[in-house]
């Protein structure tokens, strides 16, 4: 089984209505191929299309959202963006004491627990119509870019 990785965003974040893309690679250090990255899906079938290939391969996929930029000044905004929360996790970790801080201690605490849960099944990946159905919606979401999200189904 491989590994996924994508973004914990609270239920109500605007980036979960944007387009999603699955960057896939290789799991171990010893392994080198170029990523093999797919998309954009909306991202329920990101996730879905994601676990059912490391379910069965030694893989690391990440689910990420993809900016819908159309300036460079907008480009250079989300740089920047990522940029200041980098700077900021970074000083947040110099001024954890010797001791570690409460966040930590839940952290490990809840990987422990994770562990010791059964192994999630993969969701069931969307059929080739749910896929293109979501590209459909996802063209339209691009092309409205700036004059507003359109109606989901």
């Amino acid at each position: 089984m491989g590994a996924l990785v994508t973004l914990d965003l609270p239920d109500d974040s605007p980036m979960l209505g944007l387009p999603w893309i699955i960057t896939f690679g290789p799991l171990a250090a010893e392994d080198e191929w170029e990523p093999v990255v797919c998309g954009p899906y909306e991202r329920p079938h990101a996730l879905a299309l994601a676990e059912a290939v490391v379910a069965e391969e030694q893989l690391m996929a990440v689910v990420e959202p993809m900016l819908p930029a159309l300036t460079p000044e907008e480009i250079r905004g989300e740089i920047a963006a990522a940029q200041i929360a980098a700077a900021d996790e970074a000083a947040e970790i110099d001024q954890a004491d010797l001791y570690g801080d409460f966040e930590d201690v839940i952290d490990d605490e809840l990987e422990l627990a994770a562990e010791r849960r059964p192994e999630p099944q993969p969701a069931n990946p969307p059929d080739t119509d749910e896929v293109r159905a979501g590209f459909a919606r996802i063209a339209a979401l691009l092309t409205a870019k700036g004059g507003g999200a359109p109606a989901r189904p």
